[in-house]
């Protein structure tokens, strides 16, 4: 992972995430963040999830449109605005973000290695809690 700061959107994986999501069709949208979700959520507990970042970086799409979200103003992310999203998105988005704090996560073990992963893990739990009360 090519990252410059501990933001949703500060790595290479989550920027060029930002471009796709840009690029699907507004009918689109919940579709491609439903799939990066979802592939990170359904990884079993045994199976380590390689990557991570778009589901990050969606989770954060997700947490912009509940009560108490921050909107998404990085350059990286989307330019566009995205549509209402579907309000199923919100739990897979935690189960996807529950997935990555565990063991035999990429992106935890990447940010423990740098001497990160609490200032990482306070970003997620911030997100989380954010989907949760949603």
């Amino acid at each position: 992972m090519g990252a410059w700061d501990i933001g949703h959107f500060d790595n290479d994986t989550a920027a060029d995430f930002g471009g796709r999501v840009d690029d699907a069709e507004p009918g689109g949208k919940a579709d491609v963040l439903r799939a990066v979700l979802t592939a990170v959520a359904e990884t079993g507990p045994e199976d380590y999830v390689d990557g991570g970042e778009e589901a990050v970086a969606a989770a954060a799409l997700v947490a912009a449109q509940c009560p108490g979200g921050t909107p998404v103003t990085t350059p990286y992310g989307p330019k566009h605005p995205l549509p209402p999203l579907p309000a199923d998105l919100r739990p897979l988005a935690v189960r996807a973000l529950d997935r990555l704090t565990t063991k035999n996560a990429e992106p935890l073990d990447l940010w423990a290695d740098a001497g990160a992963d609490q200032e990482w893990l306070a970003g997620i739990a911030a997100l989380r809690a954010v989907l949760v009360a949603a």
